[in-house]
């Protein structure tokens, strides 16, 4: 097919004629080569368009010498064909990778829930060992959610006494929780 390789000279030179004639010469041949690896018609078309814009954009890199112009051609649609298949590939492993490790497991939630619940009770069950005046300061301020100065106004005591109170009854509920989680 030496017309072939002459339109691929044209085509270097930005001939369209000569581009839709090697078009309608070897679309079908490139079409079923990306359709034979591809195995998806939307993709078929793509890669046969993706080709024909590599064909328009490097024709002047067509050396006859290498070979024929039909087989310069199959060899880039192949390629590109193969190309596709890999990026999907790829594609399809981030995707299962990101799902598997993103995805959180009813199971894990539960685990969480069932831990949360066991150090909410050794909490609570540590604020035994503290004073009164210390558990009221600590639990208006951690269970409350209070500013210090709303626990020392709630208490109606100086606000250096409610931080002093809730820093030693955060020491002593951190020395008795802290035997029990290790």
């Amino acid at each position: 097919m030496r017309e072939l390789a002459e339109l691929l000279t044209r085509i270097a030179c930005g001939d369209q004629a000569a581009f839709a004639r090697f078009y309608d010469l070897t679309c079908a041949r490139v079409y079923g080569m990306a359709l034979r690896v591809l195995r998806d018609a939307g993709y078929s078309e793509e890669a046969t368009q993706e080709v024909y814009l590599q064909v328009w954009r490097s024709a002047a890199g067509f050396d006859p010498r290498s070979g024929s112009a039909l087989s310069w051609l199959i060899t880039m649609t192949h390629r590109r064909a193969v190309d596709r298949v890999r990026s999907e590939a790829a594609s399809s492993r981030r995707s299962t990778w990101y799902g598997i490790t993103t995805i959180r497991r009813p199971g894990d939630d539960v685990g969480e829930i069932v831990e949360a619940r066991e150090r909410d009770q050794v909490v609570r069950d540590g604020l035994g060992v503290l004073t009164d005046l210390q558990r009221e300061s600590v639990e208006l301020a951690y269970f409350q959610g209070l500013s210090y100065r709303e626990v020392a106004e709630r208490l109606g005591v100086a606000l250096p006494t409610v931080k002093s109170r809730i820093r030693d009854g955060m020491r002593r509920l951190r020395a008795h929780v802290a035997p029990l989680s290790a």
